[in-house]
């Protein structure tokens, strides 16, 4: 478990750091896509960079805890400060397609291919959210995808499962520490 642990938050760190990386060489290699003079195209990346973030901090958090304290269940402090960035999350997935408005207004008639590149960072950005606040899209061990298998069911999220054990806890009017 602290092996899978380290593999979530590093992949999800490294994710951070290396979209920082590929938007800047894509920007200086092809200036003609006009990627950093798109609200689209910031709007989307950060986001995405939001959302991986807060994965970061999650499974970085619940490695750290096991490793400790031997147990990875998330801290109630934690999930309730995500349950509060899943809102924010879905506010800006509401309003980033004003971005795309505004650039496609801005840029008419030519549209320059970035927004395209815009519309997959923002997809992407969008199933990132599913996956960490919903059900489990990623399945990249062979163990997920034999349970996806027999069950042909996608996986309820783990932060997903946090939110419910918080809410059963409140409902039975626990202490949260």
């Amino acid at each position: 478990m602290l092996k899978r642990l380290s593999y979530l938050f590093t992949g999800e760190s490294l994710s951070l750091i290396l979209f920082v990386s590929i938007s800047y060489l894509v920007n200086y290699t092809y200036p003609d896509l006009h990627l950093y003079s798109l609200f689209s195209f910031w709007s989307s990346f950060l986001l995405l960079e939001f959302i991986l973030l807060q994965g970061s901090i999650y499974w970085f958090v619940k490695w750290k805890r096991l490793k400790r304290e031997k147990t990875s269940v998330a801290p109630f402090t934690l999930v309730q400060r995500l349950r509060l960035s899943k809102k924010w999350n879905l506010g800006l997935i509401t309003v980033i397609p004003g971005a795309f408005v505004a650039d496609c207004m801005i840029w008419h008639p030519a549209f320059p291919l970035g927004l395209v590149i815009a519309g997959f960072i923002y997809v992407f950005a969008i199933l990132e959210y599913i996956n960490y606040f919903h059900i489990q899209l990623s399945y990249d061990n062979r163990s997920d995808i034999n349970s996806l298998k027999q069950t042909k069911r996608f996986k309820q999220a783990c932060l997903s499962k946090d939110f419910k054990r918080l809410e059963h806890l409140k409902a039975d009017g626990r202490k949260l520490g």
